[in-house]
């Protein structure tokens, strides 16, 4: 017993699998979803914890100190001998400029008493420190 199939009868799949499609991109999706978090490549300081909050104006200077003592003013390296050149064309740049001081907690007080200096000696006013919240301990 045979089964023929009449060439009359045959029809062609003219549609097509969208399903491995979808696969793709929603393994694409999840992956996007979880690096997408780890992109911000800052540069990497244990800041220390404060209680009290600032408010971010619109004009600001980032200046990082590492724990080594290197000096960075938003991600542009410095070296402590031009800093208060690097902050005179800055304010000449923005006049209204704030700056906001990291410095890791391991750094000596004598390198951020160093750089606050050199703030106020190119007369910048408004100066901040940004520290870590507290967490309770609970």
């Amino acid at each position: 017993m045979t089964l023929e199939v009449d060439p009359k009868d045959r029809r062609y799949l003219s549609e097509i699998n969208v399903v491995p499609l979808v696969d793709v991109v929603l393994v694409l999706l999840i992956i996007f979803m979880i690096t997408a978090p780890l992109l911000y490549r800052g540069i990497d300081i244990a800041l220390p914890a404060s209680t009290s909050n600032t408010i971010q104006p619109t004009e600001r200077l980032v200046v990082t100190v590492e724990k080594n003592g290197r000096i960075f003013l938003d991600k542009e390296r410095v070296s402590a001998d031009n800093l208060v050149a690097a902050f005179n064309s800055v304010r000449a740049r923005k006049p209204d400029v704030s700056v906001y001081l990291r410095a890791d907690e391991g750094v000596p007080y004598g390198v951020v008493v160093q750089v606050m200096d050199a703030v106020k000696r190119s007369g910048i006013s408004q100066l901040g420190m940004v520290t870590e919240p507290l967490r309770d301990r609970r």
